[in-house]
């Protein structure tokens, strides 16, 4: 242990500096908890410089303790990418055990799922960064080994201020060859019910493709605007088994977010997320896809969907959206048709006051009510 200390001396930040930055730890210094304890904000000194960071402080009646807290330090220390959270420091004095991350201050994808300002483009985007971060865990790096992180799911994904996302805890991680086509382990069941791989449930065999299945589940909360799992009498009801079920029946409209910001999809970008989604989800894992592979069809979604978003200018696309039921269109041509059509803002429910829009599309469209069902209809 002391050569490990040694080795991360670096990052050793006094307990007294980590009790003014969060005022003795002040509750209301608390921005988050999970399996470790409770997570603080605050302004410290490390040896990057000076900055926000998230405190992680260990509560061990949460049932994680100094293997996992001494293996987030080796695996942050030793797999850096700009997808993964980075670890800027730790404390390990007296009774305490806090590790120091960057603050990522738009939370974890959890609290975001339901977002009424997420587009759609952006529920990509930060799945695409999330795959990526994992990605690079699973992959050969010259040494003959790959990470597998064994605890993947929306909460353990976080946001930064620009909405880039980064897998973080990696205290349940396991490092095993990455020169086997499949690198199995038998181990005891660790992770959160809803994400688990079931071959791993049910056998306690790991391997990469546990990772995947979780990742799995992650898109389809994306996707669906809620998490993986409904309280039910005392425990909880997993939703995968539905989610499943309704993408193999085509019967998509169940599950799809119904919210103004995740309208105007593009049906190919569409059909290429979910069907990579189901995938990961395959009972057999010989038939879920390399993380690498997720990663390739995250890209050609969100290079499907961007057309949509750049047909209008960025100040007529909040009319676009108000559109009821919403428009799925991929080119200005086909845009001119619906809008030529006629159709409803919000059901009504809205009521725009512009007399006149110039859309820069070769043609105008006027805003007027109808006197027949008070709604508003946009003409061409």
């Amino acid at each position: 242990m002391d050569s490990f200390t040694k080795e991360f001396e670096h990052l050793f930040i006094k307990l007294e500096d980590i009790k003014s930055a969060t005022n003795n730890f002040d509750e209301k210094n608390v921005i988050g908890g999970g399996g470790f304890g409770k997570v603080y904000k605050g302004e410290v000194s490390h040896y990057k410089g000076r900055s926000m960071v998230a405190f992680k402080r260990l509560d061990r009646k949460f049932g994680q303790g100094d293997p996992e807290f001494w293996k987030e330090i080796m695996m942050l220390s030793c797999y850096t990418h700009e997808n993964l959270i980075s670890l800027l420091g730790y404390c390990n004095e007296g009774c305490e055990m806090i590790l120091v991350y960057e603050h990522a201050s738009n939370g974890s994808l959890d609290r975001h799922l339901s977002s009424t300002t997420l587009t759609w483009t952006q529920r990509i985007k930060i799945c695409l960064d999330a795959a990526r971060g994992l990605s690079y865990l699973h992959e050969d790096k010259g040494n003959h080994q790959r990470v597998i992180h064994r605890d993947i799911k929306s909460s353990n994904i976080l946001l930064d201020e620009n909405w880039n996302s980064k897998v973080s805890d990696m205290g349940l991680a396991r490092i095993g060859p990455a020169n086997q086509q499949y690198s199995a382990f038998f181990t005891n069941i660790v992770g959160t019910p809803g994400y688990l791989d079931p071959v791993y449930l049910d056998m306690g065999i790991l391997t990469k493709e546990s990772d995947v299945y979780s990742f799995g589940v992650v898109l389809f909360e994306v996707l669906c605007g809620r998490l993986c799992f409904e309280k039910y009498n005392d425990g909880f009801l997993s939703l995968v088994p539905t989610w499943k079920k309704s993408c193999k029946l085509n019967k998509m409209d169940k599950l799809i977010f119904k919210d103004n910001t995740v309208k105007n999809i593009d049906p190919t970008s569409l059909i290429t997320f979910t069907d990579i989604a189901l995938r990961c989800l395959n009972k057999s894992r010989e038939a879920r896809p390399t993380m690498s592979a997720v990663v390739e069809k995250l890209e050609i979604a969100l290079k499907s969907q961007e057309p949509v978003d750049h047909l209008i200018p960025k100040e007529y696309q909040e009319i676009v959206k108000a559109v009821v039921p919403p428009l799925i269109y991929r080119s200005v041509e086909e845009l001119k048709v619906l809008l030529s059509k006629g159709v409803v803002l919000n059901g009504g429910k809205t009521i725009s006051r512009g007399p006149m829009l110039q859309l820069s599309l070769g043609f105008q469209c006027t805003c007027e009510m109808s006197i027949l069902d008070t709604s508003y209809l946009i003409h061409a």
